[in-house]
């Protein structure tokens, strides 16, 4: 008796997505329409330029809205390409007028990205460039998320894009612009994943698409040293480190990655950042922190340990989430500290807390998504 097996409705490998324009350079974009025989190689730079214009100018999410692009090419790119936007699973606006957004670029991908008003020149996008975190800093509520992977290029683009959609932002204004500036400050080390940080910043600063100066774009790390170099020549962008501590036993706690790069090197590769001078002076970033960093004596020891680099010290109050033991310091802490700051001629802003009502302050950010999975597998495990 012979048996044979039924594969007909066997899993079969799924088609991969097509490309989403918005995250390839300039480059990336011309080899794209080349290798999809959407135009041949030597009408190609034109052609990407055109296109280019359509989704980073204009906003565009329809091959069909390209005007000045036959109808057989729109055709072409709508069956190898794709412009849509990512999901946006939830919406939040605080109070203060802070919003955040959940977005989900693909099953089981969800990052959060946060639009602050009135910061720099008009207002600050902060950005995430990895789902989850690795670094465990245990005063950040991001931290405890752990790490699914980096996101693309076009992730990263794609939170600027739908920032800009829900602010009414196109085409790219080139005065009064609501969103003026990117900080890199959201889940995630972008220096673990400086391919895809790199290529957005080429992207969102082009002068012919969104066109945000590399001067309005900080990046932020909590100091993956051997990276710093890169960073500076690949993006000439601002630099921003999470310092929050002034000697290695107190931030190898705060910060867990000291422990692979202490302070004397950290400190020895910002003094060679690329570009660092008074026009682009490096901003620490320092979280206040009840009885743990923030005495008069750490103030001074923060004026040591920096001295000499063209700098500015942004002072953050603790902003809390579920579960932490961190107290915030009570203000008169906080203002005696930035007083001692200020008169060694350190710029030493108190970061008012911006977003706290809806958990999109500085380190609060975690996707909810991630809680709701959980309790939603649990009640199907009780069911079962």
């Amino acid at each position: 008796m012979s048996h044979s097996l039924d594969i007909s409705h066997a899993a079969r490998p799924q088609a991969a997505a097509p490309v989403n324009l918005s995250g390839l350079t300039r480059e990336g974009l011309r080899q794209a329409l080349i290798e999809a025989g959407v135009c041949p190689p030597e009408k190609a730079r034109m052609r990407a330029s055109q296109i280019w214009g359509w989704i980073h100018h204009y906003g565009v999410t329809d091959f069909a809205a390209m005007t000045n692009v036959a109808r057989d090419m729109q055709a072409k790119l709508a069956e190898a390409f794709t412009l849509a936007r990512p999901e946006v699973v939830e919406r939040q606006v605080s109070k203060d007028g802070t919003r955040k957004w959940l977005i989900r670029t693909a099953p089981g991908i969800e990052i959060e990205t946060v639009y602050i008003p009135d910061v720099g020149r008009a207002g600050a996008l902060c950005v995430s460039s990895q789902v989850g975190c690795t670094l465990n800093c245990s005063f950040c509520h991001t931290g405890t998320q752990k790490l699914v992977r980096n996101l693309t290029a076009a992730e990263i683009v794609a939170q600027v894009q739908v920032a800009r959609d829900d602010l009414g932002e196109w085409p790219s204004p080139k005065e009064d612009r609501r969103l003026s500036n990117i900080v890199f400050m959201g889940m995630g080390e972008p220096l673990y994943n400086l391919d895809n940080v790199a290529d957005a910043i080429d992207i969102i600063s082009d002068n012919e698409g969104i066109a945000l100066s590399r001067r309005r774009i900080t990046v932020s790390t909590s100091g993956v040293v051997p990276q710093l170099q890169a960073l500076g020549e690949r993006t000439q962008t601002m630099l921003a480190i999470s310092l929050h501590a002034t000697n290695d036993a107190l931030r190898d706690v705060l910060v867990p990655l000291n422990k692979k790069y202490p302070l004397e090197q950290l400190m020895a590769g910002i003094r060679a950042y690329p570009g660092l001078g008074n026009a682009r002076r490096v901003t620490f970033e320092y979280v206040m922190l009840k009885g743990v960093n923030d005495s008069p004596d750490e103030a001074r020891a923060l004026v040591k340990l920096i001295s000499g680099i063209p700098a500015k010290v942004n002072l953050i109050p603790f902003n809390p989430w579920p579960g932490t033991d961190y107290e915030c310091s009570d203000w008169k802490t906080i203002e005696k500290f930035a007083a001692i700051l200020n008169k060694a001629g350190y710029a030493s802003p108190i970061r008012t807390p911006r977003g706290r009502d809806i958990l999109a302050a500085c380190g609060q950010l975690k996707s909810e998504s991630e809680k709701i999975r959980a309790s939603a597998l649990r009640a199907m495990m009780s069911v079962d």
